[in-house]
């Protein structure tokens, strides 16, 4: 029986590796943002009164000053004539006074009755007027319009929502990051919107505004970005998945993050090496870990000699020559530190070097020198823009 495992040789694990590799890397910051017009309001009656005439239609676009609701306004029209002949007659009679105070027919007193009455005349014009204009309601800026239900003959009281105007080029979007990502970011900072409505398309922008105040309660800060909108695909309210680029693009050497385990001395990674060639491999240990293994080290040796001197001494025999076999490939733990992430993908600043192969599943069967074979058929994902994948 000992024979027949010794000829099975010595257990190996199977494994998938990776190599690595440099890449270029955009940091930047991610987030999910609500839209918003740049300007978007919900239009109203500010007056009462009977519509005459509805313009426009429902989702049309409209340009600036461009009449949509019509009141009747023949009783104002009516008034105002009535007003102005009051206003005709005071300036008529303002003009004596002034005539007769400079004879010194009447008193300074009097005159500035006039004047006043003269005045309050133009203000009752004035304030006619302003009403009428508020009986033709138009577009306060350009956009589209929403869909209304005003119709002719309808009697509107003052604050009745008439339609929704909305400019959607360009549009904002709101979203929150998190306080310690405050550092990175300034406005122009250059912005890539997407949504599922439009699956593959791209949204181009900038910050343009961030809010000077951080929530308490989240700890996050609201970031406001424009958004280029020349096709009017996106519509306010819709939600957005932003990436904000918060710097220049840089390299780094990449891993997936299967790759990785963290433990409590830090993060590692299994090298793939030939045996014999482990000392080739720079393991990184940190010091208390060394320590650690100094002592544990120290402790075996003592109780194997004290083994060695209960034991009687056995005559030593000679080995049997071994056969030359072929290289085993082994893994080795290397200790290394880890940078930003991305996706599936992980940065690594040392520890490893261009070229390394490492370990991308299967590490749980491992320790330092394990023999290993690798088999690459599959392997885990290390996509830097994963997607839900829709079934």
């Amino acid at each position: 029986m000992i024979d027949g495992f010794a000829a099975m040789g010595e257990p190996k694990s199977t494994v998938s590796t990776a190599k690595v590799a440099y890449e270029d890397w955009q940091p930047t910051l991610s987030a999910v943002g609500s839209l918003r017009a740049a300007r978007g309001v919900d239009l109203a009656a500010e007056v009462s009164g009977l519509v005459e005439t509805v313009q426009v239609r429902s989702g049309e676009d409209v340009k600036e000053g461009e009449l949509l609701v019509q009141m009747v306004m023949d009783s104002d029209y009516a008034r105002l004539r009535a007003l102005q002949a009051d206003a005709e007659l005071a300036r008529s009679v303002e003009q004596r006074a002034r005539k007769q105070l400079a004879a010194q027919a009447i008193s300074q007193a009097q005159a500035d009755a006039e004047a006043a009455k003269l005045k309050a005349a133009e203000a009752a014009v004035a304030e006619q007027n302003a009403l009428i204009r508020k009986k033709a309601i138009k577009a306060p800026f350009p956009g589209r319009l929403g869909i209304t239900t005003v119709n002719p003959g309808q009697y509107l009281n003052p604050g009745d929502k008439l339609v929704t105007l909305q400019q959607l080029d360009p549009v904002h979007v709101d979203f929150t990051v998190p306080q310690s990502a405050l550092a990175q970011l300034r406005n122009g900072l250059t912005v890539t919107a997407t949504t599922d409505s439009f699956p593959g398309v791209q949204f181009n922008g900038t910050v343009t505004a961030i809010n000077p105040v951080v929530d308490a309660s989240t700890r996050n800060v609201k970031v406001q970005a424009t958004l280029k909108n020349p096709e009017r695909k996106l519509l306010p309210g819709m939600f957005t998945n932003v990436v904000v680029a918060t710097g220049a693009p840089q390299r780094y050497l990449t891993l997936p993050a299967n790759a990785v385990a963290f433990n409590p001395y830090g993060e590692t990674v299994f090298v793939i090496v030939k045996r014999g060639e482990e000392s080739t491999v720079a393991d990184n240990k940190p010091e208390d870990l060394l320590q650690s293994e100094a002592l544990k080290k120290a402790d075996a040796d003592l109780k194997a000699a004290a083994e060695a001197a209960a034991k009687p001494a056995e005559e030593a025999k000679p080995a049997a020559p071994a056969a030359p076999a072929e290289p085993v490939l082994v893994a080795r733990q290397v200790f290394i530190k880890t940078g930003p992430s991305r996706g599936d993908q992980v940065a690594v600043i040392s520890g490893l070097k261009e070229g390394d192969e490492v370990v991308t599943s299967g590490q749980i069967k491992l320790k330092n020198d394990t023999a290993v074979v690798i088999n690459n058929e599959l392997q885990p994902s290390s996509n830097p823009d994963p997607r839900p994948v829709d079934e």
